[in-house]
């Protein structure tokens, strides 16, 4: 048995079927993700990191199949709406957005008995989330029961308060990564949501992003870092904005993220 390094820097064994399903999830085909899993499984060694491992993966998605390959970078992409943590937040302000919510980023609430930075507030008829965002790009963190506990005691302030009397009122914890169980746990069992990566199960973020189609912006090959800043502060945060906004950058380059992003959003293989 071969023993690979994780990402949180444990050893664990070389997974076939994690390979498999990686490929799979995004795409690939039964046939061509056992022919990537057989390929990595013939070239991973001891001490080989994950990281190095979906590297690999991607690559040979690239050569088969580009969508699935672009589809691969997501968690990346997600990681690259930082550092301050701001970009994700307009980010999933962008996604409620889209989602038909009416969507409020960064507000002061008052409580009963303090004020609170919000980061967004969504709206849906009589429905209200008061969402908190916590973005993390240190490979393997996750969310933790403390943070669940912060969030929930600003919620009940809020919730106590006069501003949304009458509202069915709701506290969301969304984040790009994981949460431990015992943070899930807490929070299913004093009733608040919590969305993050593949939670909740078969209803995570990346199921809602892949469902409708909306990926960051960040998950484009072409958008360095420059590019990115430029359009975070026009507020153009997803891909599909590319085709109904107006962005002040070289042509060229333009349409090479207009290319790429119709891979993803017009089902272009």
């Amino acid at each position: 048995m071969t023993y690979v390094i994780n990402l949180e820097g444990q050893e664990e064994p070389f997974s076939y079927k994690k390979v498999y399903q990686s490929a799979r999830r995004v795409g690939a085909s039964d046939k061509l993700a056992k022919e990537i899993a057989a390929e990595i499984e013939k070239e991973v060694y001891p001490g080989m990191s994950t990281a190095e491992i979906f590297k690999k993966v991607k690559h040979l998605l690239k050569k088969e199949k580009p969508k699935a390959a672009l589809k691969f970078n997501l968690k990346e992409a997600m990681k690259k709406l930082g550092p301050t943590g701001f970009p994700f937040e307009k980010y999933v302000g962008a996604i409620f957005s889209e989602l038909g919510y009416e969507v409020q980023l960064n507000r002061n609430l008052k409580g009963f008995c303090c004020t609170y930075e919000t980061d967004f507030i969504a709206k849906k008829g009589n429905l209200v989330y008061i969402g908190e965002c916590k973005y993390r790009n240190s490979p393997g963190d996750k969310i933790h029961t403390d943070t669940a506990l912060a969030t929930h005691a600003g919620f009940l302030d809020i919730q106590k308060g006069d501003l949304f009397k009458g509202k069915d009122l709701r506290s969301l914890l969304v984040t790009n990564t994981k949460f431990t169980r015992r943070a899930a746990k807490y929070s299913k069992c004093v009733g608040d949501e919590i969305l993050g990566w593949r939670y909740p199960k078969g209803k995570g973020l990346e199921k809602i992003i892949e469902e409708n189609k909306l990926y960051p912006i960040t998950i484009l090959p072409s958008l360095n870092k420059h590019l990115a800043e430029i359009f975070v502060s026009q507020k153009i945060m997803l891909a599909r904005d590319l085709f109904r906004k107006d962005v002040d950058v070289k042509k060229g380059v333009f349409e090479k993220l207009k290319k790429e992003a119709e891979i993803l959003i017009k089902d272009v293989n």
